[in-house]
């Protein structure tokens, strides 16, 4: 082996030292590998340092929106030691012009990235901020609007990172219209739900807690109103996703936003009933809701009780009222207090009260035997003839 060849390989290693990669030294290499490596090392430390500048600074004010902000972008902050990192390591490097270029895009899209994922964390404790506009607008008007923000901002962060790749947002824009008019067709049903959802929540039909009946599709709570289904949870906790169209093309009857609620029956007397017991039994029923504050006087709403119609086998009073409470399980009690006060002042009277009946008359045809006229009724509820 002669000293030449020892040479020979020691230029070959120099020049692979040199060259490394894309011409870049090795040395310079294993620096900016270093240089990298010490940010990350350092990454706690420096997070930690910005976030309690953070925090004390969000302190010394009156709002919390600033201390949730604080907390929304923790992870934004933990990346920037790695935007940091990146930077100073191919700021270091001797790098021909091409490779600079890409440099230069890579730590301009990472900063874009950092800004934006930010402001996109930030937007969720922001639309607490349109709590204060609730005069203005409705719990779910603020849940979309906070929704739109976030999503604004991925859709401008993305653009602005297109752009900095020499991506052209407009012309991209315009061949996503077209395929969109595509897709627009197949998905008509779609957004038809997405506009009725804007309706529903523009027109203030119902919020989030409110018990809704929509005829022959739900009854329940609303608990919450989305892009395309709004989720009604019926009485037996069985969620119900319900079409947004459907909210809005048909009848919604929204009790959580009833004044009172209504009592309204029918009573059928029995027929021998005498115009003084009908009317013993109309003034006790009456006297009752007067002077039960479970019920709301006829100064405040409609409240009656009358003597109303000669039916097919009873005589019936007509009772219209309305109980101050609107909660079911109390209106329900209210109820069977009435109903049980009603039997009595029914029995007081002497009367009782009347059922669906048939009279049956049985006579003797010509040359037959002659038969007494036999008197049948048959309880049309029972099936049983009684003579």
């Amino acid at each position: 082996m002669k000293f030449e060849d020892w040479e020979e390989f020691l230029s070959l290693v120099k020049d692979v030292w040199k060259n490394g990669l894309l011409g870049i030294d090795v040395g310079q290499i294993v620096v900016a590998v270093g240089i990298f490596i010490l940010f990350l090392i350092l990454r706690n430390l420096m997070t930690r340092f910005m976030l309690n500048r953070l925090v004390a600074w969000a302190k010394r004010t009156n709002t919390s929106v600033d201390d949730s902000i604080v907390a929304a972008v923790e992870g934004p902050v933990r990346f920037i030691p790695v935007v940091l990192g990146i930077f100073f390591a191919t700021a270091y490097l001797e790098l021909d012009p091409e490779s600079a270029a890409l440099a230069s895009k890579l730590n301009r899209s990472l900063i874009a990235f950092v800004i934006f994922w930010a402001l996109y964390r930030a937007s969720g404790p922001v639309g607490q901020l349109l709590q204060r506009a609730d005069r203005f607008l409705t719990e779910a008007m603020i849940i979309w609007l906070s929704k739109a923000i976030r999503i604004a901002f991925a859709l401008i962060g993305a653009a602005a990172i297109l752009e900095i790749w020499g991506i052209e947002v407009g012309p991209l824009i315009a061949g996503l219209g077209l395929f969109g008019v595509a897709v627009a067709l197949g998905a008509q049903d779609l957004f038809k739900n997405l506009i009725s959802g804007l309706f529903v929540i523009g027109e203030r039909r119902f919020h989030p807690g409110d018990w809704i009946l929509v005829d022959g599709v739900v009854e329940g709570t609303v608990e919450q109103i989305g892009f395309r289904t709004t989720t009604v949870r019926r009485f037996d906790k069985a969620p119900v996703f319900v079409p947004n169209a459907k909210l809005s093309d048909q009848a919604v009857t929204n009790f959580s936003r009833m004044t009172f609620r209504r009592i309204k029956w029918v009573i059928g007397l029995e027929y021998r009933s005498t115009s003084t017991q009908l009317q013993e039994v109309r003034d006790g029923i009456e006297k009752y809701l007067l002077e039960n504050e479970d019920f709301v006087q006829p100064e405040e709403t409609a409240t009656f009780v009358r003597i109303d119609a000669f039916s097919g086998s009873s005589i019936d009073v007509l009772l219209y009222c309305f109980t101050r409470t609107t909660n079911w399980l109390e209106w329900l009690e209210i109820k069977e207090k009435l109903l049980l006060e009603i039997k009595r002042i029914v029995e007081n009277a002497g009367t009782g009260f009347a059922f669906p009946s048939r009279s049956l008359y049985l006579e003797a045809m010509p040359g037959d035997i002659e038969i007494a006229p036999i008197h049948n009724t048959i309880s049309e509820t029972t099936g049983k003839t009684e003579a």
